[in-house]
């Protein structure tokens, strides 16, 4: 029997990310996006409510919630901003492969740090020379003694001029692309590590990114998070697992722009009635709401399979792809019913446009998202 309903405790979670967002991040979201700033209090905050690192394990000092409550959150912060929900809630994608990779030792030490501490962790894949392309990174590698040593660069790393530490993908050999990928645990306080500077964004500007610097830095074997060959294998399971969180994001962000869209054109008004009444502007309001209204199942039924053992990763990327999509049209119908007021930054729309746009580049574009799709489906 299918059942489309939430359990009180889910109704009670999102009430509580609910009233979080309209007390902590809506208030600070147009600041924080003018300055380019994350605001760490807010995160501490969230912290003391268990809103971040929701899918810990209990035995690692975590909520213990699954991978549905974690999208839930998503969905609530989102509404307030995506750029603070995503630095709120990156540290997810760095402890996802510490949940299905590492070794009771590594679970203990690093998912005990995010959930006894208000930390932050990065997960490194993205690379200058390529960011879908997960099997052609060259950040390298070198087994020597009892050691492993890192060269190489990664970009666009979210959180990363805050991280206490960082999931790290390199390869031994560039040439054996996915059977060459290994992944690390790298402490933020390694010698040759260097972070870069702060990203200057078009959207997201709340949200920290930043490049992360490896000059022959060491890394201890017992911080192998995953042997060579069996990186991409991490990578690609981490993105499935997290993917519904990006749908949940852009339904967050399309009930934004639906309740703001009904709320302004109910009070605006052009030939002498609110232009709620004109049909084109219905018509876009009826868009918005089948958007949201779609993704959201879309996240919650790939979040339900990831809790239930249900192997279809297919679906995450049907959220990721379409979520991302719609959001974006989304936003830009939601500046179109603001008219002039949509193109100004004293009225929300012109943010929502601007942070949806990401939606559809980070953890796997739109198109690579359709080649994913496409190739489950002729295989």
């Amino acid at each position: 029997m299918l059942n489309f309903g939430l359990s009180d405790d889910q109704r009670a979670l999102i009430e509580v990310a609910k009233r979080f967002t309209k007390e902590r991040i809506i208030p600070i979201a147009a600041e924080c996006d003018r300055e380019s700033r994350f605001p760490k209090d807010v995160f501490v905050a969230a912290h003391e409510l268990g809103l971040v690192n929701a899918s810990v394990p209990t035995e690692y000092g975590g909520p213990g919630m699954g991978e549905l409550e974690n999208a839930l959150i998503a969905e609530q912060l989102a509404y307030g901003c995506t750029g603070i929900q995503t630095s709120m809630l990156a540290n997810t994608l760095a402890l996802t492969p510490i949940k299905l990779g590492g070794n009771e030792a590594q679970k203990k030490k690093y998912l005990g740090m995010l959930t006894a501490e208000p930390l932050f962790a990065s997960y490194c894949t993205t690379e200058p020379s390529g960011g879908s392309d997960v099997a052609g990174l060259k950040t390298s590698f070198k087994a020597h003694g009892d050691e492993y040593v890192l060269n190489g660069e990664k970009c666009w790393i979210t959180n990363a001029s805050f991280a206490s530490f960082y999931v790290v993908f390199a390869t031994s050999d560039a040439s054996k692309r996915h059977r060459g990928i290994a992944a690390f645990i790298v402490d933020r306080d390694t010698p040759g590590l260097r972070v870069g500077k702060h990203e200057d964004k078009l959207g997201q500007r709340a949200s920290d990114t930043a490049a992360v610097h490896f000059e022959d830095v060491k890394v201890p074997k017992a911080n192998l998070l995953a042997p060579e060959g069996e990186g991409f294998k991490l990578a690609m399971e981490t993105f499935n697992q997290t993917r519904p969180d990006i749908g949940a994001m852009a339904t967050g962000l399309m009930q934004r722009c639906l309740d703001i869209s009904v709320a302004y054109a109910k009070e605006r008004k052009t030939f002498g009635v609110p232009i709620s009444e004109h049909q084109l502007v219905q018509a876009m309001l009826a868009e918005m709401a089948i958007g949201a209204e779609a993704t959201r199942l879309l996240y919650q039924k790939a979040a339900w399979n990831l809790d239930n053992g249900v192997r279809d990763p297919i679906v995450s990327s049907y959220a990721k792809a379409y979520g991302a999509d719609k959001a974006m049209q989304t936003a830009i119908d939601a500046v179109q019913v603001f008219g002039g007021n949509g193109y100004v930054k004293d009225y929300p729309p012109e943010k929502l446009m601007r942070d949806a746009k990401v939606l559809q580049i980070y953890e796997g574009t739109s198109q690579i998202q359709r080649l994913v799709i496409a190739r489950a489906l002729v295989k």
